[in-house]
């Protein structure tokens, strides 16, 4: 069983342990290296120079496997901490839920994406997805079948992110991100429409409860040097345009007017 050290005195508890033994292991390997090299009667007349050569290949006998021992221990501690530190980086940029990206892990992503974009002349797109009536669907059939939708939805934006290289996450409650990088306005229109067909299509079934859930999309062409924020917004815009055109429809905003798709 691992030892768990979480208090001080934990820690010198540890401590006192591993002291322990490299003393052990200091006496024993000395006591052998000694009878190796000068032999068992203890009464024997013995040269200073045998006992100093004794001596000395004691302590590098003892220094070599007490340094190779802890550092190797020390090496395995670190590639565990690497990897617990890897691991809970990944967790504090996913979803949970869905799998995909959250609002942090995405922001970080779509920040360096745009910056490799604009710095190449590429212009980058983002979409902004928001599931119609999801409220009334939570109210209907309960959180349960609420967490399928968002998994259901997930899924085809997914699915899509992986067929066309987006940058995909789960914005916050039933709102998805997305952003895709060196398409032009009638591709992103096009992809648009694709998702938003896809999730009409698809029935979400629980517990014998079932339903067709649509989605409202907005998005935005950006070919301009302009940080996150600020096209995040315009995609926003975008999506009330939507919501509150209908629903179940893609719309688009730029900076200058808003279109509808």
């Amino acid at each position: 069983m691992t030892f768990q050290i979480v208090t001080r005195g934990d820690a010198l508890r540890h401590s006192a342990g591993r002291v322990a033994v490299s003393v052990s292991l200091t006496v024993i390997m000395t006591a052998a290296v000694m009878l190796l090299q000068l032999g068992t009667d203890l009464d024997a007349s013995v040269g200073v120079g045998t006992v100093i050569f004794s001596t000395i290949c004691a302590a590098v006998a003892i220094s070599a496997v007490l340094a190779g021992g802890l550092s190797f221990r020390s090496a395995l501690l670190m590639r565990d901490l690497t990897l617990a530190r890897r691991e809970l980086a990944q967790i504090s940029r996913t979803d949970q839920l869905t799998g995909l990206l959250n609002r942090r892990g995405f922001d970080e992503a779509a920040a360096l994406a745009l910056k490799s974009a604009f710095a190449t002349g590429r212009p980058a797109v983002v979409f902004m997805c928001d599931v119609d009536r999801f409220k009334s669907i939570n109210d209907r059939f309960g959180h349960a079948f609420g967490d399928k939708v968002l998994v259901e939805i997930a899924d085809v934006l997914h699915a899509c992110a992986g067929k066309d290289g987006a940058l995909v996450s789960r914005h916050g409650g039933e709102e998805f991100a997305a952003l895709m990088i060196g398409i032009t306005h009638e591709q992103a229109a096009q992809y648009a429409e694709d998702i938003r067909q896809a999730c009409a299509a698809r029935e979400i079934s629980i517990d014998g409860n079932s339903t067709l859930v649509t989605i409202s999309i907005g998005f935005t062409v950006a070919r301009d040097e302009v940080d996150l924020s600020t096209i995040m917004q315009v995609a926003d815009r975008a999506l009330y345009i939507a919501k509150h055109g209908g629903r179940n429809q893609v719309a688009r905003a730029d900076a200058a007017s808003l279109v509808a798709a």
